[in-house]
């Protein structure tokens, strides 16, 4: 449900025409009462609450205070199970970020924690939506809700996505990671360094983070067919045993193999020093990002790390551009950085 105009603050008044009462009727039922001389019936009271809760209208005093958005105060939304306050946490990172960055810019942050829960999933829209208690909103998550995102770009909501995504009904603001042309140049590396024959095991493309990366990995492939190196497995699968897709890999040939999941890289080794085979003598391990949960390991992967704490500052300096009027462009990408490490190396004869 929305105004008549996008971006335009629900008041009282939209309130009583949307749901066909009066607007004294509204204020006595967002007052929890009613005058003594004033019976509202409960249908119509429902019928009110109804309308608050599918608005988004946040009451007086607040709403007069942040009618010309000047609150100096920037929610942050987080579509992850739980919200990453600890420091190990694959998240953390773009929260600093996003401090270091409001602090500059004078801004306040509001942690929106209390998010309801559809069908197992955060939505940021609910019962007692919050967040129009800003001036604006930071959305991080590996998966956004599309409805949510639909609605805000509807509503001319000002926000910015923690990464790349797709239009929701228009363009969707982001700062994110170029994470396929860092993913190119991992498989341009691995064909100057002799490799011909080219594995590659990542997550299921819904998501936009994992879709960019095989997007990537395919294009560069496809520049390197004129070296005659060539995909022998291109498999995007949640998770699958380790043995097995060691046993796959002999089985193609693989002499490099580029992994999106930190966790699976780390197995696969384990699962290749169980057969007495070498990482990177007998086959080479590079790894698409930084591990989403904590894994420990002694391995020195080869791959990119995300610029995480970069993409919450430019977040931040991109949602106060958005408010001010000043934002020349709504999406970005910044390159990720590269790590050399040890698992990328010349491929042996067997």
């Amino acid at each position: 449900m929305t105004t008549d105009r996008p971006g335009r603050r629900i008041t009282q008044r939209d309130i009583a025409r949307l749901a066909g009462v009066s607007q004294p009727t509204v204020s006595l039922v967002l007052n929890g009462r009613s005058d003594a001389s004033i019976r509202i019936p409960q249908e119509t009271r429902e019928r009110v609450l109804r309308v608050i809760r599918e608005s988004g209208y946040v009451p007086d005093p607040v709403a007069r205070r942040l009618a010309a958005r000047n609150n100096q105060i920037l929610g942050v939304f987080t579509y992850e199970a739980v919200f990453p306050s600890d420091t190990n946490d694959f998240y953390h990172p773009f929260l600093l970020g996003i401090e270091e960055a409001a602090e500059l810019a004078g801004c306040d942050l509001l942690l929106l924690t209390s998010a309801s829960v559809t069908g197992g999933r955060r939505r940021a829209f609910g019962d007692d939506n919050r967040l129009r208690l800003a001036d604006g909103c930071l959305l991080l998550g590996r998966s956004l809700n599309r409805d949510d995102l639909t609605r805000m770009v509807a509503d001319g909501y000002p926000f910015v996505a923690v990464g790349r995504r797709d239009d929701a009904g228009g363009p969707v603001p982001y700062v994110g990671a170029d994470y396929a042309t860092a993913v190119g140049h991992l498989v341009a590396r691995a064909v100057t360094r002799g490799h011909r024959r080219i594995a590659y095991l990542g997550l299921p493309s819904e998501v936009e983070s994992s879709a960019d990366r095989h997007r990537g990995f395919l294009r560069a492939a496809e520049e390197a067919r004129g070296s005659d190196a060539r995909v022998v497995l291109d498999e995007l699968s949640p998770g699958r045993d380790p043995d097995e897709l060691l046993t796959a890999l002999l089985a193609a040939e693989a002499t490099v193999v580029l992994i999106e999941h930190f966790a699976t890289a780390v197995d696969l080794v384990a699962a290749a020093r169980q057969r007495g085979l070498a990482v990177p003598a007998d086959l080479s391990v590079v790894t698409l990002g930084d591990p989403t949960t904590p894994v420990p390991s002694d391995v020195d992967f080869t791959g990119f790390h995300i610029p995480r704490e970069e993409m919450g500052r430019q977040a931040v300096a991109l949602l106060t551009e958005i408010l001010d009027g000043t934002a020349h462009t709504t999406q970005r990408l910044l390159p990720c950085e590269p790590v050399a490490g040890t698992t990328l190396a010349p491929p042996h004869a067997r």
